[in-house]
Formats: structure tokens, C-alpha cells, sequence
């Protein structure tokens, strides 16, 4: 049997309040991981994963790069995806005094290109997102700068990319965004069953190669 690790990475989006001080990384909480890990495990029968998770609650991107080599580089996973980038925003928000899109691309940019030379890790890119609020549209003058850094960054290192921000907004087309959340920031069941669902959705093709 086929066995392959996926490790997810980022902040609380990610560590979704998963009982602090466990060290059981493959505690996957109640978010997005949850719902990925029972989707592609639906998908694929006869594949045996190993789910871990170790996204962390606050985290910005340079929270990531300080724990690149045991988080990232020690765990040695065969697919891993990234979310991170609204706490970068979120910690400006007050004086809007933003985060320079450079030093934005140089952290993302140094766990990239760790990923690339130190593993053989596929990269999945998910693009941090806010629910609209009146609370929220401050948030807009820097996230969506940022995404479009990620962009760009997934077109030159991810093997896949989900596109959250928009795909939300799709779907508020025909729900009312606040069905997938209860505070603007984090995504609630349903949001997170929504992303878990694109997740798996987006990420089949790299398993699909990589079981072949």
C-alpha cells in the first residue's frame, strides 16, 4: 500500500484549537485539516496517509521560518501546504503601519526554498482570507497586496494552489458569508468543511502523481 505524509502548516486557521501542550501532531483539530484528511481519505481506499498537523496559533510568516527546520525540514513530508499570512496583516491593522510586501515575500520565500533543496516535499499554497465585515474592509488595503505576493510566489514553487479568498466569495454568491463564520477571522464547521473540501479537491492531482 501506497503510503504518503501531508503536512499542514500555518496558524490558528490551521491549528484549530487543538488542546495546547499535546505534542500529538497528528491531532488534526476541528478545522479545515479535519475535513481534508476524511476527504482524501474517502478518495483514495487504498493509499495509507499520515496526517500531521503543526499549524500554531498567531503565527506570521517569520513564525514559520524560525521553525523551519523541526517543523518543516525534520518532519520530511511528502506533500505539504502553507497557510499563513493574515496575523501578518492582522498585527498592522491598528496603526496601519503594513508589513513591507518585501520582507512578506523574503520570509515566504526562505521556507520555499528550504522545501525545494531539503525535501522532496510537494507544495500546496493556500491563500490566507478575511469575511466580510465593516470590521474587516481595513484588513483589505494589506491582504490583498499579500495575496497577490503568494500568487506569484505558487506560480514559481507550489505544486498546487487554493485559491480560499475567492473561492469564498463564490460561494457567498448563494450563502450568506456569515454561515461559515462566528468572528469575521476564523471559519466556523462550515467554513471549515468548505475548505477541507476544496482541499481535497485541489490536492488530488499531486496525489494522483505521486501514487502512480
Amino acid at each position: 500500500m501506497k503510503k504518503i505524509k501531508l503536512l499542514f502548516q500555518g496558524d490558528s486557521i490551521t491549528d484549530a484549537w487543538r488542546e495546547k501542550g499535546d505534542n500529538d501532531y497528528h491531532k488534526l483539530g476541528n478545522n479545515y485539516p479535519k475535513y481534508a484528511a476524511q476527504y482524501i481519505s474517502e478518495l483514495y481506499p487504498d493509499t495509507q496517509f499520515e496526517f500531521i498537523n503543526l499549524g500554531k496559533g498567531g503565527n506570521k510568516t517569520a513564525d514559520l521560518v524560525a521553525r523551519l527546520r523541526s517543523d518543516f525540514i525534520d518532519i520530511q513530508p511528502d506533500i505539504v501546504s502553507i497557510l499563513v499570512g493574515i496575523n501578518d496583516v492582522w498585527a498592522h491593522v491598528k496603526n496601519r503601519d503594513w508589513m513591507p510586501d518585501e520582507e512578506f515575500r523574503d520570509n515566504y520565500r526562505t521556507i520555499l526554498e528550504a522545501l525545494k533543496t531539503e525535501t522532496n516535499a510537494k507544495i500546496m499554497l493556500i491563500e490566507p482570507f478575511i469575511f466580510p465585515h465593516p470590521n474587516t474592509v481595513v484588513f483589505r488595503e494589506d491582504l490583498n497586496p499579500k495575496i497577490d505576493v503568494i500568487r506569484k510566489l505558487a506560480l514559481e514553487y507550489a505544486d498546487a494552489y487554493l485559491p480560499t479568498d475567492g473561492l469564498f466569495y463564490s460561494a457567498f454568491m448563494t450563502e450568506d458569508s456569515n454561515s461559515f463564520t462566528d468572528d469575521c477571522i476564523h471559519p466556523n464547521a462550515h467554513g471549515s468543511e468548505f475548505i477541507g473540501r476544496k482541499y481535497a479537491e485541489y490536492i488530488r492531482p499531486v496525489i494522483d502523481k505521486l501514487i502512480k
